[in-house]
């Protein structure tokens, strides 16, 4: 029998994610956190879209802190890259398994 130590992120009593390290937990959770940020800033002003939207609009802007810094510091956009599915996108109702993550993660049992 093995021993498997795995990190689990929890929001609001809800599993979002499993991780094999602590490194990789504490960054998704930094992400959220800053997701939570971005949403609540967001709420405060009177734009035209639904909660969800902005939910996904903060999630969205997290997962590309380092271009939204970029562009924050140089008035510039950063080098082109490809685009990768994003955690807002699991939202849109896609599977789990067609999202590309930066950080490498386990769906919670």
């Amino acid at each position: 029998m093995a021993v498997e130590t795995k990190f689990v992120v929890v929001r609001k009593g809800e599993e979002k994610m499993t991780f094999a390290s602590k490194k990789e937990a504490d960054a998704y959770d930094k992400m959220l956190d800053m997701a939570e940020a971005f949403t609540d800033w967001l709420l405060q002003h009177d734009l035209p879209f639904d909660e969800a939207q902005v939910e996904n609009l903060g999630l969205f802007l997290a997962e590309q802190k380092d271009a939204v810094q970029h562009i924050l510091r140089t008035s510039k956009l950063p080098d082109a890259q490809p685009a990768a599915k994003t955690v807002a996108a699991e939202n849109d109702g896609k599977a789990d398994e067609n999202v590309t993550k930066k950080v490498r993660a386990v769906k919670a049992a």
